[in-house]
């Protein structure tokens, strides 16, 4: 690479983790400002008083409005419609959705009214009762500051998907105090691209916003894990182990469950013969009542927004019976996807950790009853559940299990952590090829690509895709006589490569002469050769099309010496053709 190239590809990097660290900062900040805006909602809403103090790891207390806390949720979802009604569309729903489609189908535009609308919508709706999860709205409100950032700036649509990348994995951070699930959310779900020139800024920015993050809310995991308290504990047994496969199955169908009710209530609401005030009236009503209900039978609310302090609860053994996890789990199913589908903002992995330890802990207490000396715990599958459900239905399976681990830090139960995400995410697959943020994008017609080895052609020699159907003909070659050696040499050849004793001179594409044959007597004119980079067999073609790019070549000359190219060096041709006959054939198998 030219020394010019290598110092504005280090002077790119630089800016660009300089950016990184803003956004860290920023979007710290922002996570913390997002959930003491949503303490303050809700401590008006739920509890008449006005404070900022965060109680999300105690239940909500009941009966300070008695039966019109029904009217909770109905008043603060109609502020919401307000909110992305007049101001942002796009702040509606989860989030994650549109930050994928503006990566693949906006050039890593994203409109910075969207961070304010999303803050204020999706604070007002988890506060109210809506029940939403809180990493959604900070991921797209991360993300569009690191996008409006980059379009303040003027920067390359490349570098724009960066610092989007950079500000949703710091979001998701600085959200649950987990960096390394921060980084890998940002790379399996939004990054077309993992380098160094992407994955440093990505890095920087959620180290950055983690760092913030602990600096107000602490050092502690999002969940306690008693388990954690003793690390010394016997190999998983196979009892155990099979009813972590079995849970992988259940819950890959849960997923299943999960992303079609979304998808089909997302479109039922808006089909409604009524406004979308009053769509979004009737989906609250219906959260208020399950709230109230649940709270005369069971004493909480339970479904009202994240639901961490029942998490917590069936982590801890306090609800293991097989009636309240049936229960909550079927509750918080139908609740999260009314409220999404009648107009909530709000994000979907808190409520996939919901539904994951309530229905991982249902398969663990009817394991228990059945064969009560197994060594099945509610808890262990619970935590096991999380993982799994996060994983199945957002098919990331590495942030699933990064993440629980971050959140809870136990390690004793990677293993089974690991068989059940997998299995989860294959059910899911069968059944769903979708998860649950791109199955909303292909209703627009825009897929995400889902497989990661789409570049795996990048990794191909140069020997094995290089072109040998070329001549060499001396520089002083006439054109006709070039014309007629072409047509007599079979296999045809698709380039002419003239020479001057040992040295190469140019490099001529075959058509040249089939359209000039005319042109008896004449040398071959400068400005039809190529300009053309060298490359040994054993080259990949990444570092080939990098030569390209940061060149001015046409073709690619494939030559075998290490030292100075000569004419009977060369073995082969590369060019954009080649290039895109190989990328074809690495779909076709």
């Amino acid at each position: 690479m030219p020394t010019i190239f290598k110092r504005k590809s280090r002077y790119e990097l630089v800016k660009l983790c300089i950016l990184a660290i803003i956004i860290g900062v920023v979007t710290g900040f922002g996570a913390i400002f997002f959930r003491l805006l949503i303490a303050l909602i809700h401590n008006a809403a739920f509890l008449g008083v006005f404070s900022w103090e965060e109680i999300s790891h105690v239940p909500t207390q009941v009966g300070v409005w008695g039966p019109l806390v029904i009217l909770v949720p109905i008043i603060g979802g109609l502020g919401v419609v307000y909110l992305v009604k007049t101001f942002a569309p796009e702040a509606r729903g989860h989030g994650v959705p549109e930050v994928m489609d503006a990566v693949y189908y906006k050039e890593g535009k994203i409109r910075p009214v969207v961070a304010v609308v999303k803050s204020l919508a999706s604070a007002l709706s988890i506060g109210t009762g809506a029940s939403v999860g809180r990493e959604g709205p900070i991921i797209q409100i991360g993300s569009s500051f690191g996008s409006s950032l980059a379009q303040l700036l003027g920067l390359a649509p490349w570098q724009r998907i960066t610092l989007l990348a950079s500000g949703a994995g710091a979001g998701i951070a600085a959200t649950f105090n987990t960096p390394l699930g921060g980084v890998m959310f940002a790379v399996e779900l939004l990054m077309p691209e993992v380098s160094s020139r992407t994955f440093l800024p990505v890095v920087l920015a959620t180290a950055t916003a983690t760092y913030v993050g602990r600096m107000f809310f602490g050092m502690a995991p999002a969940f306690t894990v008693p388990l954690i308290s003793d690390p010394v504990v016997d190999v998983i047994n196979l009892p155990e182990l099979g009813g972590f496969i079995l849970l992988g199955v259940v819950i890959g169908l849960g997923a299943v469950a999960f992303i079609r009710l979304l998808s089909y209530l997302e479109d039922v609401f808006p089909s409604l013969p009524v406004n979308i005030y009053v769509q979004n009236i009737i989906g609250m009503a219906i959260i208020g009542t399950a709230m109230y209900v649940l709270s005369l039978v069971y004493g909480q609310y339970f479904i009202e927004g994240a639901g961490y302090v029942t998490i917590q609860g069936i982590l801890d053994d306090q609800f293991n019976s097989i009636t309240i996890l049936a229960v909550l789990f079927i509750a918080k199913l139908l609740a999260t996807t009314i409220s999404l589908g009648s107009g909530a903002s709000g994000g979907v992995f808190s409520p996939s950790l919901f539904l994951g330890s309530t229905l991982g802990g249902l398969v663990g207490a009817i394991l228990a009853y059945i064969w009560p000396d197994g060594g099945f715990s509610v808890g262990e599958f619970a935590l096991v559940g999380m993982a799994a459900m996060v994983g199945g239905a957002t098919g990331a399976a590495m942030t699933a299990i990064v993440m629980i681990f971050e959140m809870t830090r136990d390690y004793n139960l990677i293993v089974p952590m690991v068989t059940a995400v997998a299995l989860a995410i294959g059910v899911r697959r069968a059944l769903s090829p979708e998860n649950i943020y791109t199955i909303k994008l292909v209703g627009r017609g825009h897929r995400i690509p889902k497989e990661r080895h789409t570049n795996m052609f990048l990794v191909r020699h140069a020997g094995n895709v290089m072109d040998e159907r070329f001549l060499v003909l001396p520089v002083d070659t006439g054109m006709a006589a070039a014309a007629a050696q072409v047509k007599a040499t079979e296999p045809r050849p698709h380039y002419v490569i003239f020479h001057e004793g040992d040295h190469i001179k140019s490099v001529v594409p075959y058509e040249t002469y089939f359209d000039s044959s005319e042109e008896t007597g004449a040398t071959v004119r400068p400005q039809k050769s190529l300009r053309f980079v060298l490359a040994r067999p054993t080259d990949i073609l990444h570092d080939v099309l990098k030569r390209l790019g940061h060149g001015v070549g046409g073709v690619a000359l494939v030559v075998e010496n290490k030292g100075v190219p000569r004419i009977n060096d060369v073995r082969g041709v590369i060019s954009l053709e080649n290039i895109g006959e190989e990328v074809l054939r690495h779909f076709r198998q």
